[in-house]
C-alpha cells in the first residue's frame, strides 16, 4: 500500500429520501447506505444497518484496523434526539497489502448500527455524515451525507432482511470453551492464549482497545489440543500504562467467530 491518504473525495450531498433508508452514494470503489428497521424500543434504541457494496478487488477496513486505516465512523450531531449509533462488525480477515497487514473485508459487508434516541416516541430525522476508508491498492478516505426519516416506512421488507442480516452476522458470544482465557505482559509483548471448540482450524485473533495505536498484530506462536497461544507486540508504552485495562477482541476459525473482552492485569 503506497499511501493511506491519496485522495479525499469531495463530501456527497445527499437528497432528503422519504424511506426508512437512506438512498445509495457511490464512490469510485464502491457505494454505501444506511437502513433502518422497525419503530424505537421502549429505551429508545432503533436497529439499523451501515451497508457497504464494494466493487471487485476493494476492501474496507474493521473497527481496528492495526497501525494506520480509517475504520468507519457516523457523525449525527446534526440529528434531532439521536445522541448516539454503536457500530459492531463481524469477523473480519487478515488483509495483506504488501508490506501492511491490516484487519478487514475483501467484500461487500453490513455492519450492524444501534440508533439510541432521547425518547422513544421522538420524531426525527437521520442527517448523518458517513467516513470510511476503502480500498484497491491505495486506501481513500470516502465521506458521504445522508437524510432520510426512519419512521417513513419501519415495515418495509426489503430493509427489515438488511437489518436482520446484518445483525446475524455478528460473531456469537464468547465463552471459555471459545475465547480469550489467559493474557500475560512479557517483555513489551502481551501473550494470549485462547480455548478453541474440538476440530477447530488455524485461528485468527483481532483486537481492540482504548489505544489501538499500542498493539502490532497477533500472532499465532503455538496451536495445540485446541489451545492457541498468540504474542502482541506492544509499541511505545510500558506495560503498566496497560494494567486493568481492557482488550476487546473477536476470535475465529473454520468459519465460525466469537467476541468478547479481557481485562489486561
Amino acid at each position: 500500500m503506497n499511501s493511506h491518504v491519496a485522495l479525499i473525495l469531495p463530501l456527497l450531498a445527499a437528497s432528503p429520501s422519504f424511506a426508512a433508508s437512506s438512498q445509495w452514494q457511490s464512490s469510485e470503489g464502491g457505494s454505501v447506505r444506511l437502513v433502518t428497521s422497525g419503530l424505537p424500543d421502549a429505551q429508545g434504541r432503533l436497529r439499523g444497518a451501515l451497508e457497504i457494496n464494494l466493487k471487485p478487488g476493494w476492501k474496507t477496513y474493521w473497527r481496528n484496523p492495526g497501525a494506520s486505516g480509517i475504520p468507519p465512523e457516523i457523525d449525527l450531531s446534526r440529528s434531532p434526539h439521536i445522541t448516539a449509533a454503536e457500530i459492531r462488525f463481524p469477523a473480519p480477515e487478515r488483509v495483506h497489502d504488501g508490506e501492511t497487514v491490516w484487519a478487514g473485508y475483501k467484500h461487500s459487508v453490513r455492519l450492524p448500527v444501534t440508533f439510541t434516541l432521547d425518547q422513544a416516541d421522538a420524531v426525527t430525522l437521520i442527517d448523518a455524515d458517513v467516513l470510511l476508508g476503502i480500498c484497491e491498492t491505495i486506501c481513500i478516505p470516502f465521506q458521504a451525507s445522508f437524510v432520510f426519516d426512519p419512521g417513513a416506512d419501519p415495515d418495509n421488507q426489503s430493509d427489515a432482511f438488511t437489518v436482520e442480516m446484518a445483525h446475524a452476522a455478528l460473531p456469537a458470544p464468547a465463552d471459555d470453551m471459545f475465547g480469550i482465557t489467559g493474557l500475560e505482559l512479557q517483555d513489551g509483548v502481551l501473550v494470549v492464549e485462547a480455548h478453541l471448540p474440538a476440530g477447530a482450524d488455524r485461528p485468527e485473533l483481532f483486537i481492540d482497545h482504548e489505544k489501538p495505536y499500542l498493539f502490532g498484530t497477533p500472532v499465532l506462536s503455538s496451536f495445540d489440543g485446541g489451545v492457541a497461544e498468540f504474542a502482541v507486540e506492544i509499541f511505545a508504552s510500558p506495560g503498566q500504562a496497560l494494567a486493568e485495562s481492557w482488550l476487546n477482541y473477536t476470535l475465529s476459525s473454520g468459519g465460525r467467530a466469537v467476541e468478547g473482552k479481557f481485562q489486561i492485569r
